[in-house]
Formats: structure tokens, C-alpha cells, sequence
């Protein structure tokens, strides 16, 4: 699908075939208009307290000498760190559910002692299985084969076959067919009892093949060869994934394609849930119209370059408005070496993504927070330790997304929709009404214009107001600090911070409230034991609401 935008305003939608089903959602609000859709599509699920908390991976850490390493680092410096990451490299030869004995070595006892301390783990795994390892040897092959639960060629018998990062050749999961998903299931709660994960990440899931379609290449018909192409890579349907006309359980892959990932998510989440007892976390690549209900997203393999992080803006501002509020950009970036400066001042804007996790490519140098030095894991930290004591109104937005349906992160338009000025605005962003985050996006800049729209706002670091309204103000930001502001009319409730959620969740609470022009301010804070499944339909949950008044003085 093309859609075009055109300044009438107009869209222009063009499409390789098919049926346009248009659903109008009134609003008259832009929240009221993302509750309406998530309404149509799903809620977005309620994530783990946990995962609210600061992620660290990499792909090609290589080692597990060289994670404790890092870890180490992560913990001399105190930098508040919540989440390990397991890419590729945990994998033997990069194949599912196994690890490398030899270079991850005591890996099951060191993801144990990372949950001692509070921590938790996400493993990864990919949606290609290999077919040629020796027979009787790779279970989850065998199993699946004997199941029937391939992607299969165009006569619907025969396995499609491609390349991707196991040795060999891979067959793919077709996750419509129901018995792919005990297949999966299966093989998941098994590798619990390997490694003790708390998370699954799916990755490459659009479904990703390095050949343009499976051997011995994609047939000349008008499924593989529509009369229409989108500008896609090499104007091809078939470049780096399977071709058109392969057959899954619902239909032709055709249709069924962009509905990969999204086939992936629910079983993932189901049997996170099953094997951990707890709230799922699962992190998916490709996405479609309700993943938002079973998992998150990041916005896939970016750059170290500041263009990137500027952009990252604008894509956590637009998976809100798709109902997968659970959203994030690598930190520093993923492909290319990052700078001091980039990398900080992404670590500053990271903190307060939704999903927020450092990650990075095989072979760049490492990135994580720790190791740059002394100056660097402290304003890191700093920065962090905000993010963990807003912890508390994050997690209440979270519950007010899930049961009514609407953003999380949103723009200054989506507030004060009536101002001109703000619908241009995707360089600042609010944590729900009251929370402004205005980050540095350029190199070597020590300021920042930001637009101030119609009302009180408080600097959250002098807690001084304002003397801005409607109005542009440049305002100081040095290497150390990211500018942030409340808006008055907001109770935030917070929590003192500490390294891990497990610690900081033991902490005291406090509310800060910022009042408006009429002395008054109101708010709420929703609070559960953060990882048991259906707290909120099993009604086992602390929700205040709270008002303030200058008039009165009373809370």
C-alpha cells in the first residue's frame, strides 16, 4: 500500500489489490479518537512494573565473560538497570532454543543471579528454524516437521525453504495454523527450564529471509507479480522475505504477510505468561493493527546519527496513536559507532521513552552507559533516577491506556489541539497531560527552543513557574541535563528511586503537585503488586484519585 499525503489536505491511498474497509473514529478529541480505535482493535495490554524500568543489550556482547564486564561496570557506576537483553550470540550457531556452551558458559546460573538481584531477563528468538542440522539432533525441527506447521510452498505440500541466520537452510512457522502454536508453546515452556527468562523478544518477524523469495525463486504469475508495486525494496514483494504465493494456514501468503508478526505476538504472550506465572513481556519487530494488545514494539534497526535520534521523536509520538503504546528507539543507536555526545544525549531522551533500552549492533563499539567514564554514568544516572521516580505516573498512565484505550506519550497538538502552533510540534513530547520532555536533538547545541502552549508550567528541576505562555523560549541545556516541565493543574505522583523497580517500589511515595492560574491541581496514582496477570479485572489494585485547592488547602 502507497498512501500518499497531499497539502489539500488529501490522501491518496494506491494498493496492490484487495479490499479498503474505511472506519471513521469522531473524536472529537485526539485522545478521544486513539480510545475509540483501540476500542475497534484492542486495548494495549498492562506491562510489567519491571519493564518500566532502564533495558541493556547489544548484539555481540560475544561472551558472557564480556556481559559480566558490563554488568559489573553498570552496577559500580549505580546506574538504575532493570533488564538484560539476550541477543543472537547467547544462541549455539544462532539456532532457537539452545545456548552456547562454550562462550556463554554458565549462562542459566548467571540469569539466576541477575533475578537474585532484582533484575530481569528477555531472551530472544527468531521465526526461522534450521532444517539442516543432522538428523535427531535439533528437536525443535523434527517436532515441527512432524507437526506440519511450516510456511509452505505454492502447491500447500511442500515446505518453503530459505536462508537466515541459522547454518544452512530455514523452513518458517506459519503462526495462523493452530498447530504451530502448540508447536511454539511447547518449545517455549521447555526453554524455561533452560534458561529462566522473563521476556521474549521476537525478532525478524515480517518474516525476514535473506533471499528474494525461497528456492528456486518466486513463479512469474500476478500474485508474485502484481500489476501494481508500492516503492518497496527493489519493487519487489519478495525481496528479503517469502514469496506472495506461498500458502499459510489462512491463505495465501499474499494476504496473510503483514500479519506474520502479529500471528507471532498472542501466542507469545500466552505462554510467557504460562511459563513465568506472571505479566508477559514480548517485544516485536513486525507489528499490525492490534499488537498493542499482547506486546511492544521498538522502531527497529536504526543508526547512530542524530537524524535517527531526532526521528525517534516521531515514532514513539505515532506507535501512541496505533495503540502500542509500549514503545522505544535503540538508544545511541543500533548499526554504526556511536559519539560521547550522541550517545548522551540519547541516554537523556531514552529515559523517557516508554520502552526504554540501550542496544547495539555486532561489531560498533560498546555503548552501555558505564563505559564512558566517570562524567558520563553520572549525568546517565541522574537522568535515570528521574525516570525511576516518575515510575509511579507512568505506570498510572499505563493502567489508564489499558481500560480506556488511549496515549501514553503524546504530542503537544494532541493537548491543546486548538493552538495553531503546536500541530507542527515533533520535537517535544508529553508523558500523558501534565509531563513535557524536551530533548536535545542537535550536536553540539546547549539550548533548546521550546513552544510553552497555554498554561502554567513548572521547571521539574527549580520547580520555578514559568514565565512563558503560548509563546517560544529558549531555554539552557548544558551536557548534564535534558529540559523538563509540569504542567500546573497536574498532581504526578512519585517514589524515591533506586537501581532496580524490585528496590524502588519498597520506597516512600510523594505527589508533586503544580497548580494552575486558579490554585488547584488533581491526579491519580494506580498501584499493584506490578507483575501478577489480571489485576485490574480481578479488581486487586489501590487506585486514588486526588484534588487539590489553594482555596481550601486540603488534599
Amino acid at each position: 500500500l502507497d498512501v500518499s499525503l497531499s497539502p489539500n489536505p488529501a490522501l491518496t491511498f494506491r494498493t496492490i489489490g484487495g479490499i479498503l474497509d474505511f472506519y471513521l473514529f469522531m473524536g472529537p478529541t485526539p485522545e478521544n479518537v486513539v480510545q475509540q480505535y483501540t476500542e475497534a482493535i484492542g486495548r494495549p495490554h498492562m506491562p510489567a512494573y519491571w519493564s518500566l524500568g532502564f533495558q541493556l543489550s547489544r548484539w555481540g556482547y560475544g561472551s558472557l565473560d564480556v556481559l559480566k564486564e558490563t554488568v559489573d561496570r553498570m552496577e559500580h557506576y549505580d546506574i538504575p538497570y532493570d533488564v538484560q537483553h539476550f541477543d543472537i550470540d547467547y544462541m549455539e550457531r544462532r539456532l532457537d532454543f539452545t545456548y552456547d556452551k562454550v562462550n556463554f558458559a554458565g549462562l542459566p546460573e548467571f540469569m539466576k543471579d541477575l533475578k537474585k538481584k532484582g533484575k530481569h531477563n528477555v531472551v530472544i528468538l527468531d521465526p526461522f528454524i534450521t532444517k539442516d542440522e543432522e538428523p535427531g539432533t535439533y528437536r525443535p525441527y523434527e517436532l515441527g516437521q512432524e507437526m506440519g506447521v511450516w510456511v509452505n510452498n505454492s502447491d500447500g505440500l511442500t515446505p518453503a525453504v530459505g536462508q537466515a541466520w541459522p547454518p544452512g537452510d530455514s523452513v518458517f512457522p506459519d503462526y495462523t495454523n493452530p498447530r504451530t502454536v502448540e508447536w511454539w508453546t511447547q518449545l517455549c515452556l521447555e526453554f524455561k527450564d533452560v534458561l529462566d527468562y522473563d521476556g521474549i523478544w521476537i525478532d525478524m518477524n515480517e518474516p525476514s529471509n535473506f533471499m528474494r523469495g525461497q528456492y528456486p525463486g518466486c513463479a512469474d504469475n500476478e500474485i508474485n507479480n502484481p500489476p501494481y508495486t508500492p516503492s518497496i525494496s527493489d519493487r519487489s514483494l519478495a525481496q528479503k522475505t517469502l514469496c506472495p504465493d506461498s500458502k499459510t494456514y489462512l491463505g495465501d501468503h499474499y494476504n496473510t504477510h503483514s500479519l506474520f508478526g502479529w500471528s507471532q505476538t498472542e501466542p507469545t504472550f500466552n505462554v510467557v505468561q504460562q511459563a513465568t506465572g506472571k505479566r508477559a513481556f514480548v517485544l516485536s519487530r513486525s507489528t499490525f493493527v492490534g499488537s498493542g494488545k499482547h506486546g511492544g514494539h521498538w522502531l527497529g534497526d536504526n543508526f547512530s546519527q542524530w537524524k535517527d535520534l531526532r526521528r525517534s521523536v516521531v515514532g514513539i509520538l505515532e506507535f501512541n496513536l496505533f495503540g502500542i503504546p509500549y514503545i522505544g528507539a535503540d538508544i545511541c543507536g543500533f548499526n554504526y559507532n556511536t559519539t560521547y555526545e550522541l550517545c548522551l544525549r540519547w541516554m537523556q531522551l531514552g529515559s523517557f521513552y516508554p520502552f526504554s533500552r540501550n542496544h547495539n549492533a555486532e561489531g560498533n563499539t560498546e555503548q552501555d552507559p558505564a563505559v564512558f567514564g566517570d562524567e558520563f554514568a553520572k549525568i546517565s544516572r541522574a537522568t535515570l533516577r528521574i525516570r525511576y521516580s516518575l515510575l509511579p505516573y507512568l505506570y498510572t498512565l499505563f493502567y489508564e491506556s489499558h481500560v480506556h484505550g488511549g496515549t501514553v506519550v503524546r504530542s503537544l497538538m494532541h493537548e491543546f489541539t486548538s493552538d495553531q502552533e503546536t500541530h507542527g510540534i515533533d520535537t517535544a513530547f508529553l508523558w500523558g497531560p501534565a509531563f513535557m520532555i524536551a530533548p536535545v536533538l542537535e550536536e553540539a547545541t546547549r539550548s533548546v527552543t521550546v513552544y510553552f502552549p497555554e498554561a502554567q508550567w513548572f521547571d521539574y528541576y527549580t520547580v520555578l513557574p514559568s514565565a512563558w505562555k503560548k509563546n517560544y523560549a529558549t531555554v539552557s541545556a548544558p551536557l548534564s541535563k535534558i529540559p523538563l516541565y509540569i504542567r500546573g493543574g497536574y498532581i504526578l505522583p512519585q517514589q524515591a528511586p533506586a537501581t532496580t523497580t524490585t528496590e524502588s517500589r519498597l520506597n516512600p511515595f510523594g505527589l508533586i503537585i503544580a497548580l494552575d492560574e486558579q490554585g488547584q491541581a488533581s491526579g491519580s496514582l494506580f498501584w499493584d503488586d506490578g507483575d501478577s496477570i489480571d489485576t485490574i479485572e480481578k479488581e486487586n489494585y489501590f487506585l486514588a484519585k486526588y484534588t487539590f485547592s489553594k482555596v481550601s488547602g486540603n488534599i
